[in-house]
This record gives structure tokens, sequence and C-alpha cells, in this order.
């Protein structure tokens, strides 16, 4: 039997804030049974989705319309999570206006005002290694993050192998 090395799932669900507890279990059962993250780091992963989920029912889709979510795993190589809206909610914008957002906020001595508008950077952009904004064709904007699995790219997020055991740095 062939051992398969990749794996992508897409899921499709309402605007509708009911469906991500399934999301959330979902994406912690997938990371968990195809990486090698600690727990620690397998939930911090499921916080980066449902981050991104969440915006993307607040600002990015109508009420009525959906969103797609889509999982792709590199057996050994990366984790890459990306989130598809329709462009028809209530904030406006394209990948342009969304990085330029993005890259604002990430600026040292940004001042966050209020107790919203942390998520994409603080949790998206510092617990994963790649993000990327792009629009789609047919409207509304898709968001790929990835996380990749191999050795030389643990040490970077705080993740290190001793001794066929994997350790998270706190």
């Amino acid at each position: 039997m062939e051992e398969q090395k990749d794996t992508k799932i897409s899921i499709t669900i309402p605007t509708n804030a009911y469906f991500m507890s399934g999301i959330r279990d979902f994406t912690l059962t997938m990371i968990k049974n195809t990486t090698n993250f600690s727990e620690k780091w397998a939930f911090r992963f499921q916080s980066v989705v449902d981050e991104l989920c969440n915006n993307a029912i607040e600002y990015g889709s109508a009420p009525g319309s959906d969103i797609r979510i889509i999982f792709n795993h590199k057996k050994d190589d990366y984790l890459e999570i990306a989130i598809e809206d329709t462009g028809t909610g209530k904030k406006k914008t394209n990948a342009e206006g969304l990085k330029k957002i993005y890259q604002d906020r990430k600026e040292p001595g940004y001042q966050f005002t209020g107790i919203r508008g942390r998520g994409l950077v603080k949790i998206v952009g510092e617990w994963t290694d790649e993000i990327k904004f792009e629009d789609r064709p047919e409207g509304g904007i898709k968001v790929t993050v990835k996380k990749f699995l191999k050795d030389a790219r643990f040490n970077e997020a705080g993740i290190q192998k001793k001794e066929n055991t994997l350790i998270l740095n706190s």
C-alpha cells in the first residue's frame, strides 16, 4: 500500500459563526494527526484558522453567502490553510488594502486603540511562517497561511527536535 504524501481538503460553510465549532474541531484533529506539532502549537494553529474564518465571516462575506476553508498538507514539509470570502461583506477592500492594513499594524510602535483588530497581526502573523493575500477572480479575498514542518523551520518557530522527541520552547 502506497503512503499518501499530500492531502487537500476543501470545506465550504455558510457565513454563520455557528459552524465554526466544527471547523475548530476538524482543524485541531487534522493538525494532531498529520504533524509533529506539540499540543500548544496545535491549539495556536487552530486559533489562526479561527481568526481567519471569523474575519471572512464578519467582514468579507454577507449573510447568506459562504466562505471556503482549504487545508493543504504536504507530509513532512508544510501545512497550508487558505480562507476565501466572497467580497460581499460590510468591509469592502481588496487584497492590496488588506495587505496594507496588515503591514501597518505589524510596524513596531503601532498603537492598537480598541479592544479588537489585533488578530491578523498578533495571532495569524506571529504563529505562521508565510501569509499571502490575493484577490479572487470571482470577487473576494483569499488569505493563505503556511507553517513549515521541516526541522530547520521548527527552530524559527521555537520548536526543536531532540533525539526523536519534539520539544516546544515556551
